[in-house]
């Protein structure tokens, strides 16, 4: 008879929307949150009892409820009232994971009365996912969609050439990339002092930013390591940090027949095919644990 392997269940892409009215002033935290939870669950699949399921409507309504009930003070602190609530209000369930997207606005400034109007940023989408098993905890934050470029300190030679290689060598070039970054903490238990989870954004995203733009960049692998070690040199409560850096080509384009001379000026941008750099930057001592598959996360 077939075995039963790893199961879970959930309710996907909650989106929520908090408003908090301070007077005439407005604050918004835009989620976009996901439940997964697992346990006893064997005899739903073999017999189709639910008796142990929490129903998925259930988990959304829970979301909504604890928005209001709690605030969202951060994606890493809701994450962590709902994967603690599921855990402990429910004896099947034994694991929940939380995986928050956080889409950010920026205030309006105008001359009416209040400050309740915003424009969505379009920087980059925040990231976390918290993972709660009744003892630990595991919470891994991250950003997405952030895209940065230099528009030169930055070269590609000296690489290994065969028959097939056209690239020519480069001394001056154009180096952008869409930085997906996923860092995990070394907060696991309630007995530690929780992390400040809106402080250490900014921080770890500022470090990463500013590595990227101070490296004089003579590979892109380059570039990912110093803005994994300036995070992991200036940000104690993290100990692992994983890139996917997809190079953003720009190609010089070839004025000559126009008669023109194309001195970086002028690029043509290829979004494909493109090339993907992926590494993890660990703290000494410690073992990586964010996978390698970001798409697993």
């Amino acid at each position: 008879m077939p075995i039963l392997g790893q199961n879970q269940y959930g309710k996907a892409e909650n989106r929520v929307v908090k408003i908090t009215r301070d007077g005439a002033t407005h604050h918004i935290r835009d989620l976009n949150v996901s439940v997964s939870l697992s346990g006893d669950m064997d005899e739903v699949h073999y017999s189709g009892s639910n008796a142990s399921v929490l129903p998925t409507d259930t988990t959304k309504n829970t979301v909504y409820a604890f928005a209001k009930e709690h605030g969202i003070a951060s994606p890493e602190q809701f994450g962590i009232h709902l994967a603690r609530h599921f855990v402990t209000s429910q004896e099947p369930i034994h694991r929940a994971r939380i995986r928050v997207e956080e889409y950010a606005w920026e205030r309006i400034e105008h001359a009416g009365k209040g400050a309740h109007s915003f424009v969505r940023k379009g920087q980059e989408t925040r990231l976390a996912q918290i993972t709660y098993d009744g003892t630990s905890w595991e919470v891994v934050s991250g950003l997405k969609d952030l895209v940065v470029m230099n528009s030169t300190d930055s070269e590609f030679w000296g690489y290994v050439k065969d028959k097939y290689t056209t690239l020519p060598e480069a001394y001056d070039r154009i180096l952008a990339t869409e930085v997906s970054g996923r860092w995990r903490f070394n907060w696991t238990d309630d007995e530690q002092r929780t992390p400040d989870w809106e402080e250490s954004y900014e921080q770890t995203r500022k470090h990463l930013l500013q590595a990227f733009a101070e490296t004089y960049s003579l590979s892109l692998q380059q570039t990912l390591y110093q803005m994994g070690s300036r995070v992991i040199d200036n940000r104690d409560e993290i100990d692992e940090i994983r890139f996917s850096l997809p190079n953003k080509h720009h190609f010089l384009v070839d004025l000559e027949p126009f008669g023109l001379k194309n001195d970086n000026e002028v690029y043509y941008a290829a979004d494909r095919p493109y090339g993907l750099i992926e590494a993890t930057v660990v703290r000494n001592g410690c073992e990586p644990r964010i996978p390698v598959d970001l798409s697993n996360l």
